[in-house]
């Protein structure tokens, strides 16, 4: 199937369909204040993306790229994307939306970084990411997954 990925606004909208979604935390309580002080309007940038279905919001990611020169995990350091809170709502998963917001990941043509959460590696590994023991990683006591495109 072929979902259409949104970048998602910014607004009150969005917050309140974040209310369904297991993960919503601390990420999602900071873009809550910077609304209210009216620091972030419609047009501002948004680290989420999403799919509907009608007019449900069902599954959802945030995708931030990060610049070469805060990345400790590659040699020579260049630029990666860290994706994190891909999350499908319980009725709508197995259906194919989290595949489709790795693959629009996937389609920036970066490396991508992300931590598993509990039962959720074998959808990493079956989205191509591995697991790569770095000594900063371990550090942090991270256990980062990753996914490399062809070019890199």
């Amino acid at each position: 199937m072929d979902f259409k990925v949104e970048k998602l606004k910014v607004n009150y909208k969005t917050l309140e369909e974040f209310k369904r979604f297991k993960e919503y935390g601390l990420q999602e309580l900071s873009m809550l204040e910077d609304l209210e002080a009216n620091i972030i309007d419609n047009d501002s940038e948004s680290p989420f993306y999403g799919i509907y279905f009608g007019d449900t919001l069902v599954a959802r990611m945030s995708l931030y790229k990060v610049d070469a020169k805060f990345n400790h995990y590659f040699e020579p350091p260049h630029d990666f994307l860290e994706l994190w809170k891909l999350e499908v709502l319980p009725d709508y998963q197995g259906k194919g939306y989290g595949t489709a917001l790795v693959d629009y990941a996937k389609g920036k043509n970066l490396p991508i970084r992300t931590n598993a959460r509990m039962r959720s590696k074998e959808f990493w590994e079956k989205m191509g990411f591995t697991s790569v023991q770095y000594d900063m990683a371990r550090d942090r006591g991270e256990n980062p997954l990753f996914w490399f495109p062809e070019t890199i």
